[in-house]
C-alpha cells in the first residue's frame, strides 16, 4: 500500500503494523482500567491531603485560642512598658495592680586575666590537652583546650558546646589586651559562675557582675524573682520586667505604674472574627473539593470528593457542635451574638448590628460559650479528633488506602507491560516464520515458472 512501511520481506505485508495492532487491542481494555483508577486515586489522594492540611490548621487555631485565652475578653495594659509589659493567659480576671520595680534580676558574669596578645593569644602552649571547667548552680561543664588553641577559639567552643544550657562567652579587647568574659542566661541569687580546671585560663579570673534577684513591689507587697519574666505572681498574668521604676522628686520615691485587665468588647469581637475566619478556611477547602462545577461544554463536573461519606461526616460533626447551646449566661449560642451561616457553602459571617446590641448587655456570656471543657473550642476539637489523628484518624486511613491502591496499580501496570512485551515477541516470531515460508514458496514458484518458460521456449524453437 502506498505510504506504508512493509516489514515482511517475503510476503510484502506490513507484519510489524499487524503485530502492533494486535498487541494494542489486547492491551487497551486493561490499560484504560488502570488509567481510570490511577487518575481517580491520585485526584482523591490530593483532595484528602488538602482537607487534612486545612483540618490540622483549624485544630491548631482552636488550640491557640484555648492556650491564649482568646475568649476571656480581657484587654491587658501596662501604664509604662519601659518598666514592665504584661500578657494575660488562662485564669486571668479583671483587676488593676500597682507595680514598683526596685531592681532587675541579673546574671553572673566573670572575666579572665588579660592576654596581651589579643584574641589570637595562644592559651595552651603545651603538647597536652587541658580542661577549662565552668560551674554554675551545682553543674560543671568541661571544655577541652587542645594544644595551640587561642582565646578566640575557646570563646567559639564555649558558645557552640554550651549555648544550649545558657552559657555564653565573648572576648573583650582594649589597649591592654583581650580577656574572656563568660556569662549565662540564668539569673538570680545562687547562679554564680566559677572557673576551674587545669588550663590556666581560670587563673586570676574575677567576678564582674554578681547574680541578683529582681526586687519589686506588687500592690505594696515586697516580692522577689530569680528572673525578669514573672508568671506566678498573679494568676493568669505574665509580667516581664523591662526596667527599674524611675525615682521622682527630691524624696526620690518611686511612683508605681499600673497593670490593668478589663473586659473588652472589641477584644472579644476580634476573637470571634478570628474563629469565623479559621472556620471558613476549613469549610472553603471542603466545599472546593466536594462541589459540582460546570465544564467547558456546560455539563456538570463532580469534584474529587463529591458525595464522599467521610466529608459528609466531618461537616456534620462540625456543624452539630456549632449549633449546640453552651455557657452559663443568658446568651448561649453564637447566633445570639450575630454569627450567621450562609445557605451556600455554610460559611459564617458576623452581623455588626446584632453583635453591637448583644455586646452592650451580654458580652460576659460569650466567654463561657467558647471556653471550658464543654465550650465550643473544646467540643470542636473533640468532634474532629477521630478524623484528624496523624496515623489512625479517618483521613490518615483514607490516605494509606489510596496510597496502597496506587502502589498496586503501579504493579499491575508493570505486569501488563511485561505480558504485552511477551505477546509482541510471540506474534513477531509467528509472523516472521510465516514470512519466511511465503518467501520459500515464492522461490519455488519462481523456479517452476522458470522451468516451464524454458520448456515452452524450446518447443517454440522446434
Amino acid at each position: 500500500m502506498a505510504g506504508s512501511t512493509v516489514s515482511g520481506i517475503g510476503s510484502n505485508i506490513d507484519t510489524q503494523a499487524i503485530v502492533q495492532a494486535l498487541v494494542n487491542s489486547q492491551k487497551a481494555p486493561k490499560q484504560a482500567q488502570i488509567n481510570t483508577q490511577t487518575l481517580k486515586a491520585t485526584t482523591t489522594l490530593s483532595s484528602i491531603g488538602k482537607v487534612q492540611a486545612a483540618l490540622d490548621a483549624f485544630r491548631g487555631a482552636l488550640q491557640t485560642m484555648t492556650d491564649s485565652n482568646t475568649f476571656s475578653g480581657l484587654s491587658v495594659k501596662s501604664s509604662d512598658e519601659k518598666v514592665a509589659t504584661v500578657k494575660a493567659s488562662n485564669g486571668a480576671a479583671n483587676g488593676t495592680f500597682s507595680l514598683v520595680v526596685e531592681n532587675l534580676a541579673t546574671a553572673s558574669k566573670v572575666s579572665t586575666q588579660v592576654y596581651a596578645g589579643g584574641a589570637g593569644s595562644v592559651v595552651n602552649k603545651t603538647d597536652a590537652t587541658t580542661t577549662l571547667s565552668i560551674s554554675q548552680s551545682g553543674k560543671t561543664y568541661d571544655l577541652k583546650v587542645t594544644p595551640g588553641m587561642t582565646l578566640q577559639q575557646v570563646r567559639d567552643n564555649i558558645n557552640s558546646q554550651f549555648g544550649t544550657v545558657g552559657l555564653s562567652a565573648n572576648v573583650l579587647t582594649d589597649a591592654n589586651g583581650s580577656r574572656l568574659v563568660v556569662t549565662s542566661t540564668k539569673m538570680g541569687e545562687g547562679s554564680d559562675i566559677t572557673l576551674g580546671g587545669d588550663s590556666g585560663i581560670d587563673t586570676g579570673y574575677t567576678q564582674i557582675t554578681a547574680p541578683a534577684n529582681a526586687k519589686y513591689l506588687l500592690d505594696g507587697i515586697a516580692m522577689s524573682s530569680k528572673s525578669n519574666d514573672i508568671s506566678d505572681a498573679v494568676s493568669g498574668l505574665s509580667i516581664t520586667l523591662t526596667g527599674v521604676t524611675p525615682e521622682t522628686g527630691t524624696s526620690k520615691e518611686r511612683s508605681p505604674i499600673y497593670l490593668s485587665l478589663t473586659t473588652s468588647a472589641p477584644t472579644l469581637k476580634s476573637g470571634v472574627q478570628g474563629f469565623i475566619d479559621t472556620y471558613n478556611a476549613l469549610m472553603t477547602t471542603i466545599n472546593t473539593e466536594t462541589k459540582v462545577t460546570k465544564g467547558a461544554d456546560g455539563n456538570p463536573v463532580a469534584g474529587a470528593l463529591t458525595g464522599d461519606a467521610t466529608m459528609r461526616g466531618l461537616v456534620t460533626s462540625i456543624r452539630n457542635e456549632l449549633s449546640q447551646l453552651s455557657g452559663q449566661g443568658a446568651f448561649k449560642s453564637l447566633a445570639q451574638f450575630g454569627v450567621t451561616t450562609s445557605q451556600d457553602g455554610g460559611l459564617l459571617s458576623l452581623d455588626d448590628k446584632k453583635w453591637t446590641a448583644a455586646a452592650a448587655t451580654n458580652i460576659a456570656d460569650l466567654s463561657s460559650v467558647f471556653n471550658g471543657k464543654d465550650g465550643l473550642l473544646a467540643r470542636m476539637k473533640n468532634a474532629t479528633e477521630s478524623f484528624a489523628k496523624a496515623n489512625t484518624g479517618t483521613l490518615a486511613e483514607r490516605t494509606k488506602t489510596l496510597t496502597d491502591n496506587l502502589n498496586k496499580l503501579t504493579t499491575e501496570q508493570s505486569k501488563l507491560d511485561e505480558r504485552m512485551t511477551a505477546l509482541q515477541k510471540t506474534l513477531q516470531d509467528k509472523y516472521n516464520a510465516m514470512d519466511t515460508l511465503v518467501a520459500q514458496l515464492r522461490a519455488q514458484s519462481n523456479s517452476v515458472m522458470t522451468t516451464l518458460n524454458a520448456l515452452n521456449k524450446a518447443k517454440s524453437d522446434d
